[in-house]
């Protein structure tokens, strides 16, 4: 006959089994927030598993994975020839990126026809209001002859865009008023890409180009080939800004106090120190070429990861598309994906889609609106 005790469930074994199970939980709940440990884990118990099999198992996936070694090897000249393919193709945008230089920079007007282009945020509004436009327009002509190009061009950009509006400070503004253009050059071999930041003449500087230099590898390491995911940046290069008397945005003076030790006599200081701008993106950190990449302090790491993504997507996205980077058209079609996303979330209570996703939206981060 069972007693209240057993009905209830409490009895010391089911107690204890309850608790051991809570207890993995929060273990594999600890694991998974340092991933690092949850990777060496997991790695150690792939090498027990493998390590188990009988050797004729072994032998054959060892010779899986030369198989494998040999479609990387393949699939490396497969992303040299992309490379080599975009180089190729970046000639024949260069007369399309000329002429955009000229109109911005009012060295060119664009004809009627060549102006003609449908306002989609215009189309669809009353007559009245699109005669009030058309007068409006009318008379910011009239009071804007002297006008030319399209002002702030690029450094609306900058604004525009919050991977690069983060780094610009206020002492910056000026300067980037300046900047008439970015070109890119790209180079196959060896495998490389070159950003050009031409400026009009200022106060600043005494440079009319500055220059940033990417370069790239494409193989796999020897040591580590199957982590070969295609061509990456490893290394860059800024240039010299030859800055005018006193004009140096990139560092800034100091004073401190200092007192003597013995006699105790205070002293005034004054040092030059780094100081926050744009245009320390032009004096990248360095690593000497025969460090380890496991030595490389991870600060380091972290601050050339952030420059090779700067780099990357000035060249990818913002000199292929300034314009639309200057509308802030690309960051609504962005903004728009992502409130269709939010919605269908919604819909479907977040729950199967949070467990494919993680929860994160597929967006570009790098966008603002004006």
């Amino acid at each position: 006959m069972a007693t209240d005790h057993d009905q209830a469930g409490d009895c010391p074994d089911d107690v204890e089994s309850v608790e051991e199970e809570e207890l993995n939980q929060e273990i594999s709940r600890q694991i998974e927030n340092f991933p690092h440990v949850y990777a060496a884990l997991q790695s150690q118990r792939n090498a027990e598993m493998l390590a188990l099999l009988p050797l004729s198992v072994k032998r054959r996936i060892k010779a899986l994975k030369k198989l494998q070694l040999d479609t990387t090897n393949i699939e490396a000249k497969f992303f040299k020839e992309v490379h080599d393919l975009e180089c190729k193709y970046h000639k024949l945008y260069q007369p399309f990126y000329e002429k955009r230089n000229t109109i911005v920079n009012g060295t060119y007007e664009p004809t009627d026809e060549e102006s003609q282009w449908p306002s989609d945020d215009e189309s669809d509004l009353p007559e009245a209001i699109k005669e009030k436009i058309k007068l409006d327009d009318t008379k910011k002509e009239t009071e804007a002859t002297d006008e030319k190009g399209i002002p702030d061009f690029w450094l609306t950009i900058f604004r525009n865009v919050t991977l690069l509006s983060d780094m610009v400070q206020p002492h910056d503004v000026p300067i980037l008023k300046c900047l008439t253009d970015i070109k890119t050059i790209c180079k196959e071999d060896p495998m490389k890409f070159i950003l050009e930041f031409h400026f009009s003449a200022n106060e600043y500087f005494t440079n009319t180009v500055l220059t940033k230099e990417y370069e790239m590898k494409c193989a796999p390491e020897e040591d580590d080939p199957f982590s070969f995911e295609g061509p990456e940046i490893f290394k860059c290069t800024g240039c010299t800004i030859n800055w005018n008397k006193g004009k140096n945005v990139t560092v800034k003076t100091v004073k401190k106090k200092q007192k003597h030790k013995s006699r105790g006599v205070i002293r005034t200081v004054t040092k030059t120190v780094q100081n926050d701008s744009f245009f320390n993106f032009f004096s990248p950190p360095t690593i000497p070429e025969d460090t380890k990449e496991e030595d490389v302090d991870e600060d380091l790491r972290n601050l050339l990861t952030t420059d090779f993504e700067i780099g990357h997507y000035i060249r990818e996205r913002i000199v292929p598309r300034a314009v639309l980077f200057f509308t802030g058209e690309v960051c609504e079609d962005e903004d728009e994906f992502e409130e269709e996303e939010e919605e269908d979330d919604d819909e479907d209570d977040g729950d199967s889609d949070d467990k494919e996703t993680g929860g994160k939206v597929n967006k570009d981060q790098n966008c603002k609106q004006q």
